[in-house]
């Protein structure tokens, strides 16, 4: 059985090779601590919880869903991001649930590009910004994302050509995997460039309820300009611990919006409207399950940091997302050193060079383990690494 041309043009997945490593440690019974996912450890809010069984109990969310959404999340996602942003939003033209900003992201390279164009994918990022466009036939061309840049990419260094064929541009911020938070005036560049090359912006607003030490993130949609050359996928899973429940929305320019709907009528029957109803309940809630969330999260961010600080590792203190980013030591790899923590420490990071070229010669650690593992994880790389 012969898989197709589109499936080959996507790179081997290499976390493999460390995930056999730790099942053989765990089938010799050792005990691995993994902070290499950022899969919320915490579970979802209560109030959404009984939202969300309310309405899987009424019959009237057990037919097939409209992929335009039910108007009450999208009310919902009008009424937060008003109070949240300052945004204004059309509930009939702007805003459409998406089953996952994942499945967004990827049919937004369906509904845009054709083969010999180009998405622009901030590079350490998400895979699915190369991925989605390798699927599509077309081609992603990477804009490093430079610390000396505080991690926002150059836009004047884009090869010519690739700019030339580009008809999307993924940003993220707060950042996956680097934790770096919105560089002032990159969102006001980002729309001035988006203009000029007639450019549709993705921004993935995945982490902009998870922030440190009093920051409050932006929405990209609060930038003069941004509704006319993109859009901003909101995703429920991580500030509100809804990861399984796949709940997030596209918010933004209502062409960019009309044609991911008219993808998403050949794909898929909508999001379940069940899990709209417990989103809008996540919406509309109160602030204070997740100001209590992010403090454990910076109770943990203070501990890893720390403790790699102790070993020696130059890392800075991250103001948002779920994770701490970290150049390796002198000396190895992304790779090796990611290695070394599982073989001494049997605890369980991801390299850089997961996420793209411009990570090697870093790591991932996630915060999204139960605090006495973080601790003990602590206490193991300061043993095993000092």
């Amino acid at each position: 059985m012969k898989s197709s041309e589109r499936l080959d043009r996507l790179p081997p997945y290499l976390f493999a090779e460390l995930e056999r490593k730790i099942s053989a440690k765990r089938a010799a019974g050792i005990d691995v601590i993994s902070l290499g996912i950022g899969d919320p450890d915490m579970p979802t809010f209560e109030p959404i919880v009984v939202a969300g069984q309310r309405a899987v109990a009424d019959p009237s969310t057990h037919g097939y869903p409209t992929n335009r959404g039910r108007e009450e999340f999208r009310q919902a996602v009008v009424a937060f991001y008003a109070r949240r942003f300052g945004v204004a939003l059309d509930p009939d033209g702007e805003v459409m649930p998406a089953i996952g900003a994942k499945e967004c992201i990827f049919n937004l390279n369906l509904a845009f590009l054709d083969p010999g164009d180009v998405a622009l994918a901030s590079d350490p990022g998400y895979p699915v910004y190369t991925g989605g466009p390798l699927i599509a036939g077309a081609e992603a061309v990477l804009m490093p994302l430079k610390p000396e840049l505080d991690f926002a990419p150059d836009l004047d260094a884009i090869p010519p050509d690739a700019l030339d064929r580009a008809r999307i541009m993924y940003v993220n911020y707060p950042n996956n995997p680097t934790g770096a938070v919105v560089p002032e005036g990159f969102f006001e560049r980002v729309v001035e460039f988006a203009r000029e090359h007639q450019i549709l912006v993705v921004h993935d607003s995945a982490y902009s309820e998870t922030t440190y030490d009093g920051y409050v993130a932006p929405s990209f949609l609060a930038t003069p300009g941004a509704k006319q050359v993109g859009v901003e996928v909101f995703s429920l899973s991580k500030g509100f611990n809804m990861t399984g429940w796949r709940c997030a929305a596209i918010l933004g320019n209502a062409d960019a919006i009309r044609e991911y709907w008219r993808l998403k009528t050949n794909v898929d029957s909508g999001l379940f409207d069940a899990v709209q109803l417990a989103g809008a309940a996540a919406l509309l809630g109160p602030r204070e399950p997740l100001e209590a969330q992010n403090a454990i999260y910076m109770r943990r961010r203070d501990l890893v940091v720390g403790a790699l600080r102790e070993i020696g590792v130059d890392v800075a203190s991250p103001k948002g997302t779920i994770y701490v980013w970290a150049p390796v030591p002198e000396g190895h790899t992304s790779t090796s050193f990611v290695e070394l923590v599982l073989e001494e420490a049997a605890v369980v990071i991801s390299p850089g060079s997961m996420y793209g070229p411009s990570g090697e010669g870093f790591f991932r650690i996630s915060l999204t383990a139960p605090d006495d593992r973080i601790e003990a994880a602590v206490v193991r790389m300061r043993e095993h690494l000092a």
